[in-house]
């Protein structure tokens, strides 16, 4: 690990040397593939840098316990000792952390789709409740939501929901909301008191850059452009503006209808689109973690859950990491992270021990 550190620091200072060189700014291209570089690796060369700085004075402090013999002063030294072989110990577990193998997806926009699963009304309800939920989360951070698709009912629920998040690092903390999430409670329609159990999918897939290679053959697409439904604004419902794409070797249908323009509504069909093949060919290449997505997601079906929602007891269970909160209001208005946060470690820990195995 030391070595790769070294390695890692050399690079960095490499990268700084070419960025002060006059004619790198000449070269635009390389100037922002360079300072793409740098701006990954200062968190790995900072941690290692204070590690370094830990390590000289520890080696400092046991220098000085030799030479040193008032026993107030020793206890002095003691102490700073203590406290950087604590922080030594700290930075090591971080360094380990941050030289993990990069997710590529990282730091891509999301798109995100919501499907009511099993439950009928209470599950469209309860999607359409998720679907604010992600909202909330996106204001939050400060990311941007745009709606492609939405399959509304007349009570207030969704049959179906697709949604860009336009953010830094959104996929890296969202991509942890894939799989099948589950609600207990008492359906405002039901009145014999009982409680419900239903269920929502949530899909969430990268966004995908047109420049990326993801081949979309113009005879393999059939375009439909047809009057938008459901809610919307008045030139939405009254003119020809939703499209529909079909893709016929994967049999993908995808859907946008939330702009005025035709042209805004293809464009963000053809995002959807391309965000899905770019999902099957990365599950393609990874079977492992092709069939791990695909147990998490399922097709709406009770056992297949990741997340449980029970408002009559308002706790929220999360149950691959066994983490239970008794917060539900704060988290259906979008206050997810301590989930998330609490995901990200247990994936980090899961990758360290697998990496100490070899």
């Amino acid at each position: 690990m030391f070595d790769k550190l070294e390695d890692l620091l050399i690079r960095f200072e490499e990268i700084m040397s070419e960025l002060h060189e006059p004619t790198v700014t000449q070269n635009p291209e390389r100037f922002r593939k360079l300072m793409k570089e740098q701006s990954d690796l200062l968190p790995v060369v900072e941690a290692y840098r204070e590690y370094k700085k830990c390590n000289r004075d520890i080696e400092d402090s046991l220098m000085m316990l030799e030479e040193e013999s008032d026993e107030e002063m020793r206890g002095m030294i003691k102490e700073a000792l203590n406290e950087s072989r604590e922080n030594a110990a700290r930075l090591e577990q971080e360094l380990k952390i941050l030289l993990l193998p990069k997710d590529p997806n990282d730091e891509k926009n999301v798109i995100v789709e919501i499907r009511a699963g099993a439950g009928g009304d209470e599950a469209a309800l309860f999607a359409a409740e998720i679907y604010r939920l992600y909202v909330h989360y996106a204001e939050r951070r400060r990311w941007k939501v745009e709606t492609m698709y939405m399959d509304e009912i007349g009570i207030g629920g969704m049959k179906e929901v697709n949604f860009m998040i336009t953010g830094k690092g959104a996929y890296s903390r969202l991509k942890y909301e894939s799989g099948v999430h589950r609600v207990q409670r008492v359906p405002e329609t039901e009145s014999g008191g009982r409680i419900h159990t239903s269920t929502v999918t949530v899909a969430v897939i990268p966004e995908v850059d047109e420049v990326e290679e993801i081949a979309i053959d113009e005879k393999d697409i059939r375009i439909d452009v047809m009057r938008a439904s459901g809610n919307g604004g008045q030139c939405v419902n009254t003119t020809d503006s939703a499209v529909r794409l079909t893709h016929y070797p994967t049999g993908i249908v995808v859907y946008s209808q939330t702009e005025k323009s035709q042209l805004q509504n293809k464009n963000k069909a053809f995002a959807l689109l391309r965000a899905k093949l770019y999902d099957m060919e990365q599950q393609k290449a990874h079977d492992a973690e092709a069939q791990l997505r695909r147990s998490q997601i399922g097709t709406g079906d009770r056992s297949e859950k990741i997340r449980t929602y029970n408002f009559p007891q308002g706790r929220v269970t999360d149950h691959r990491i066994g983490l239970t909160l008794y917060k539900i209001d704060k988290i259906m208005n979008g206050d997810i992270d301590e989930i998330l946060d609490a995901c990200i470690a247990a994936d980090q820990a899961a990758k360290l021990a697998k990496m100490n195995e070899m």
